[in-house]
């Protein structure tokens, strides 16, 4: 499986959280704790925003702990808005097309998961994708047809119930196609402005998933870490597994939920339920 995190908050240069960190992402692609696997060697990602059009996006098929480019250009990126990923693959090749995250316009995609007998069903969820966008799937992962799902059922409109018909519509076509029934998914997804996160499985048992806690209690918890003190108000991380062991920081994210995150904290926690419906949700 996979490990991703999100940052939204004041600007700091990219290395302090994915180096600086007694469990930062980078640590995780060697010693995850928490995911299927300890080890996510196969290609790396990140996505960040700043002072161009849209996002900028590094992908490599080197493992992230030793990819040197990764750690130049980290050590002088600085953005207030960046989603990075190890990956461990399952089924699709290690190339640089299958790395997240994924990218359209302003968005981004990654997720930590996978599709139950994608093989079976990719030919049907293909053909549900929207044909303005099917060209641009260059890749052979699930996740990148799940981002090009969405996109076609309003992404762009609202990120949540565009994820919620996309897993529909994959239960929906696996029972029909008589494959396995299964969707194991925490997704996050940003627009430069907000991100949004989802921890969702089928069967009720989801990969992990956490939010950083309000930044006052961490402070209150914590005043000798001057790294918190600089904390701002409105900083917030979105990890797979915590970066740290320090009690009081994390909050996990429950199942079969989802959050949004904007520059005020967060705006929203709500259950997230796959549509019973997902093609006339598309119709409409």
């Amino acid at each position: 499986m996979c490990r991703w995190m999100a940052w939204l908050g004041q600007p700091v240069l990219v290395e302090e959280l994915l180096f600086k960190t007694q469990h930062g992402i980078v640590d995780q692609s060697l010693h995850a704790r928490m995911g299927a696997e300890p080890t996510n060697g196969d290609g790396f990602g990140i996505g960040w925003y700043g002072a161009g059009d849209g996002p900028g996006v590094y992908r490599s098929v080197s493992p992230a702990w030793s990819d040197s480019n990764l750690r130049e250009l980290a050590a002088h990126i600085e953005s207030p808005l960046f989603m990075a990923h190890v990956r461990a693959a399952i089924g699709s090749p290690v190339q640089q097309t299958n790395c997240h995250p994924f990218r359209r316009g302003r968005w981004l995609f990654v997720h930590n998961g996978f599709v139950a007998d994608f093989h079976e069903v990719r030919r049907e969820l293909m053909l549900a994708v929207d044909p303005g966008l099917f060209a641009d799937v260059e890749g052979s992962t699930d996740t990148e047809v799940v981002f090009h799902l969405a996109l076609t059922f309003g992404l762009e409109d609202d990120p949540i119930a565009a994820l919620e018909r996309t897993v529909g519509l994959i239960e929906a076509t696996a029972r029909r196609c008589g494959a396995a029934v299964g969707v194991q998914a925490s997704f996050g997804v940003s627009d430069g402005s907000r991100l949004w996160a989802v921890r969702y499985s089928t069967d009720g048992h989801a990969r992990s998933l956490f939010a950083s806690a309000d930044v006052e209690a961490i402070r209150y918890l914590h005043p000798e870490n001057p790294r918190f003190q600089r904390l701002s108000p409105d900083d917030r991380l979105i990890v797979s597994e915590p970066f740290s062991d320090l009690p009081g920081v994390w909050e996990e994210i429950p199942e079969a939920t989802a959050i949004t995150v904007g520059r005020e904290g967060v705006l929203e926690q709500r259950p997230f339920r796959p549509s019973s419906d997902p093609p006339a949700a598309r119709a409409a």
